[in-house]
């Protein structure tokens, strides 16, 4: 990564003269001590949802955790290389009485860029390492991150680009030919829809020294729409928050329109990264509300049915367009996920239903059967989180009900929509309106005006089972709503509910299902310093920092929850000494999830 990071390093001593310390991947053996871990393989599934799970599948391991047990707190003139290891590190009282308490303790390293280096260091110095889940999780996570990079400067950034163009002139073809007018100004929106696309592409930033090889296209915005396009482009420029959308005549967030992530490190990134957030948010509401006149809701249905009927019946260099939008979401999905919101694919089955595979765009104006494709399509999926479109505000009195009008009022389609993900559903539900009104004392970090306006990282841990991040919750007050445990117990229920299949649809999914088994406690089977509440908050660390770099390679893609307002050979090395955390479970999954990236 670019970006300085400041790393700790986890210092366990080797107790040679108390005991020693095991944690074995092995084949079976005699004794009670073994524990089998079975071989995990998904089944097929003809669930879009879950197809991609085919791809997962782990091998059998037995671990013998017959460990060796040793006391705590530690005897430090015990250790037979604690001098040495003090020389190296110069512990601080502090830290020398928590590594006797603890059996390990957690120094900072200092500001460095690179997972490695620390690891040589220790080395160098002949010192025995200690490598833990951290360093593994942080592997993936660069692998993970510069794969979708690669895939999307390489392949996406053109592919998005000949589906913006083709449908840009598609669209300008509908304008030039439509006579009636609510289809005519549906096809000059759409015109706007994928001329902002194609600005957004082709438009240079200002720092851009033109130093990267980015393919261009012969466009022109037409006078029609011209104002409607600088406009939204202003307030995708400006990233200022909530703004009224000239296109879509809701309010949009235009804060998420600021390229972050591995999106900052090149042109073709960051304008990719606008164009892709402009089709993941932007939606055609289905049905008019207090967000949107019904007028305009039925003219985005029409502006959608457009889209939809576009892509299977158009082509640019010789390739449909509906293949290279699945091209696009395909893979995509396999990383993140499928989209939470409807896409043109589900749109166009209900358009052949009511409209049949023949039919005059003129059709569009004819009540009778638009009555029927809206009822058919208000018969689809709604969405599971709320992303912000509308900027919707609830009254009083405030009940979980609400946030299901409010994932009614933003159904919709989305061109190429932002990706369900569980954590998101799950800070969906752990939030106003749904947790009810504070019952405890004091403002604790989740608290405004009475409600849990804000979630955090600790609901995730819990639900995946941490037990000590529901105890830190407690204790700092963050749990004490009427309905939170009702509904942090409602989605455990429903999470733990889940088979290997579910958990691993998608590498997203996979990610968080190999973080649950840091999270569950340790017993005897273990290390006596792995049993310590001080080794359950290091894991809970770990699965934070790594959860959190999930969401940061994830950040285009992801659906983030709103809560709604209130109103050659080398040469033979030595043997390098040292000691890997037993945690077989965690290394069985990340390699099962390494190689179904792979």
């Amino acid at each position: 990564m670019n970006s300085i990071k400041k790393l700790f390093g986890v210092i366990l001593v080797n107790l040679f003269l108390v005991t020693s310390l095991s944690g074995c991947i092995q084949q079976p053996g005699p004794g009670s001590g073994i524990i089998l871990i079975p071989a995990v393989s998904t089944l097929h599934s003809d669930n879009p949802k879950y197809m991609m799970a085919s791809y997962y599948s782990s091998e059998e391991i037995t671990i013998n955790s017959q460990t060796p047990q040793y006391r705590l707190p530690l005897d430090l003139s015990s250790i037979v290389n604690f001098n040495s290891i003090d020389t190296v590190f110069f512990l601080t009282n502090l830290q020398k009485e928590l590594l006797r308490k603890n059996g390990f303790v957690v120094r900072e390293f200092g500001n460095e860029t690179d997972m490695i280096k620390p690891y040589k260091y220790l080395k160098d110095l002949e010192i025995p390492i200690f490598i833990t889940s951290d360093t593994l999780l942080h592997m993936y996570h660069i692998l993970f991150d510069q794969t979708l990079k690669g895939i999307e400067e390489r392949e996406f950034f053109d592919d998005v680009l000949d589906l913006s163009k083709a449908l840009f002139d598609k669209s300008i073809q509908d304008y030039e030919t439509f006579t009636e007018p609510n289809v005519k100004e549906a096809a000059r929106r759409n015109v706007g829809f994928f001329g902002v696309a194609l600005c957004l592409l082709q438009t240079p930033t200002d720092d851009y020294n033109y130093s990267e090889d980015i393919t261009t296209v012969p466009f022109s915005i037409p006078l029609y729409v011209h104002e409607n396009v600088t406009e939204e482009l202003a307030f995708i420029e400006a990233h200022e928050g909530f703004q009224d959308s000239s296109l879509f005549r809701y309010r949009e967030d235009y804060s998420q329109y600021k390229p972050r992530g591995h999106y900052t490190q090149s042109e073709k990134l960051k304008r990719y990264f606008k164009t892709m957030m402009w089709y993941g948010r932007i939606a055609f509401l289905l049905r008019g509300s207090d967000i949107i006149r019904e007028i305009d809701a039925n003219i985005a249905t029409i502006q959608a049915c457009l889209i939809s009927t576009a892509l299977p019946s158009s082509q640019t260099n010789n390739i449909s367009l509906e293949r290279l939008w699945e091209r696009v979401y395909a893979v995509t999905s396999f990383f993140v996920g499928t989209a939470d919101d409807l896409i043109p694919v589900e749109y166009l089955a209900s358009i052949q239903t009511v409209f049949g595979t023949q039919f005059n765009a003129s059709e569009f104006t004819n009540e009778t059967k638009m009555l029927h494709l809206l009822g058919t399509l208000a018969q689809l999926r709604s969405p599971r989180i709320y992303g912000g479109t509308g900027d919707v505000g609830i009254q009083p009195p405030f009940t979980k009900d609400q946030l299901y009008e409010v994932l009614e009022k933003t159904k919709g389609m989305r061109f190429i929509g932002q990706r369900f993900i569980p954590d998101s559903y799950m800070f969906q539900n752990l939030v106003f309106p749904t947790t009810g009104q504070f019952t405890g004392v004091g403002t604790p970090f989740t608290y405004y005006s009475g409600e849990r306006i804000m979630p955090r990282g600790l609901d995730i841990m819990t639900i995946l089972g941490s037990i000590r991040a529901r105890e830190i919750l407690d204790a700092e007050g963050d749990t004490a709503y009427e309905f939170y445990d009702r509904q942090i117990q409602d989605l455990q229920a429903n999470f733990s509910s889940l088979n290997v299949s579910e958990w691993n649809r998608n590498l997203y999914w996979s990610w968080l299902y190999t973080l649950k088994p840091l999270l569950e406690s340790f017993d005897t089977r273990y290390p006596s310093f792995m049993q310590t509440d001080a080794w359950r908050d290091k894991e809970l660390q770990t699965a934070l920092a790594s959860w959190t770099e999930l969401r940061h390679d994830t950040i285009l893609y992801a659906k983030q929850s709103y809560t709604p307002r209130i109103t050659s050979i080398p040469p033979e090395e030595k043997p390098i000494v040292g000691y890997v955390e037993p945690v077989p479970e965690f290394y069985q999954r990340i390699l099962a999830l390494t190689m179904m990236t792979r």
